[in-house]
């Protein structure tokens, strides 16, 4: 994909490199010129621009792009970067840095904003992930809501144990993605079993997460 990444602070050239490393197209947009370092992220295109400024985006051809990631220290920055990308270049998949928890409601349709990334907010659901036996964590918020990556991890005495994954009655627009086990991380097929202990990732709606734990016959 080419992916542009406003804002050349740590956090962009760092999303920058891990880009790079999967053959992506990376451009770094930065408006200070002391941060622009073409040696720090080999491999990444550099434009010195304040990504604020239409004129700018205009002159880098956002409208090249797949995807604009919004990454500076500034929320109100990144708000109006996101808006940019997706209402004058129509940007497919516009991920906005979320610095300021507080401001995390924002950062939504309205904004342009298809994904937020809250760092305190995910470092909280680890928190979470890592003590939660028998409770659904949300890892990330996918398109405003409509769709969440989520987390539940099986208590050991499940009566799913054994079952495949074939015969799991998942509720509607529910779907099994990756079973973590033992430090192992299985990409499910119609015939791998479910153990107890099993940390089970899931896309879901939000107003399918009561019937999840129906589904894999979780307590509340």
């Amino acid at each position: 994909m080419k992916v542009a990444i406003a804002g050349a602070g740590a956090v962009g050239r760092s999303i920058a490199r891990e880009l790079l490393v999967n053959s992506h197209d990376v451009t770094l947009i930065e408006r200070k010129a002391d941060h622009v370092d073409p040696d720090s992220v080999s491999g990444a295109k550099w434009i010195l621009a304040d990504a604020c400024e239409l004129a700018k985006l205009e002159d880098a051809q956002l409208q090249t792009f797949d995807v604009m990631i919004a990454a500076t220290g500034d929320d109100k920055a990144n708000l109006v970067v996101s808006l940019l990308a997706k209402t004058e270049f129509a940007i497919n998949r516009v991920v906005a840095r979320v610095n300021d928890p507080r401001n995390e409601w924002l950062f939504g349709e309205d904004w342009g904003v298809d994904v937020a990334v809250s760092t305190p907010r995910l470092l909280a659901s680890l928190v979470e992930e890592a003590v939660s036996v028998g409770d659904l964590v949300r890892l990330m918020t996918f398109r405003q809501g409509q769709a969440n990556l989520v987390e539940l991890t099986l208590p050991s005495n499940t009566p799913m144990a054994g079952k495949p994954v074939r015969r799991l009655e998942l509720p509607r627009d529910v779907a099994l993605v990756a079973i973590l086990r033992g430090g192992r991380v299985i990409v499910p097929q119609s015939d791998d079993p479910i153990e107890g202990g099993d940390e089970l990732v899931f896309i879901a709606p939000a107003e399918a997460e009561p019937a999840l734990y129906d589904a894999m016959q979780i307590t509340r």
